[in-house]
């Protein structure tokens, strides 16, 4: 099974906090590929820090529950040191599940795919670098790249570094 994770920290040191839940995320099986980092201003409309963004793609033997992956990702935010505050507000480390190879999952508190990619520069141009070239979005049938294309009004996130 593939996991792909989105992270993002606009809190104290974010390239630790970032590489903190990517070894994190480890503990589900072999984080297979990393995007650049990237820095991005905020999304959501409050004022804030700008973010670093990035994505990692996890390959398990295992397959999980999409709940049982959103308890532990839940558990690594507060290890990190996230505080729940407004929505879309400042934090340490934001964790989302992006994706579950072809899983389609959709309750109160959780979406797979994450119902956001679409619209999100700073999530789309990190994934492009670690889904196949061929993979196509589930549930709208769009590549990463054409998805991108369909974002308007934002400008392309700034390549940072590793992850």
């Amino acid at each position: 099974m593939n996991i792909y994770f989105a992270l993002g920290s606009n809190l104290g040191n974010r390239l630790q906090n970032l590489r903190a839940a990517k070894e994190m995320l480890s503990s589900f099986g072999h984080v297979s590929k990393s995007s650049d980092v990237f820095s991005t201003e905020p999304w959501g409309g409050v004022q804030q820090p700008d973010y670093l963004n990035a994505c990692v793609r996890v390959e398990s033997q295992l397959r999980y529950e999409p709940r049982e992956i959103l308890k532990a990702v839940k558990n690594f935010e507060r290890e990190i040191g996230r505080v729940d505050s407004v929505r879309w507000g400042a934090r340490k480390i934001d964790i989302d599940i992006l994706l579950m190879d072809d899983v389609i999952f959709h309750s109160q508190d959780l979406d797979i795919p994450h119902v956001r990619i679409p619209e999100r520069l700073f999530v789309l141009v990190p994934l492009s670098q670690i889904v196949p070239e061929n993979w196509r979005h589930p549930e709208n049938d769009l590549t990463v790249h054409e998805m991108i294309e369909r974002v308007d009004g934002e400008s392309w996130p700034l390549r940072v570094t590793s992850l």
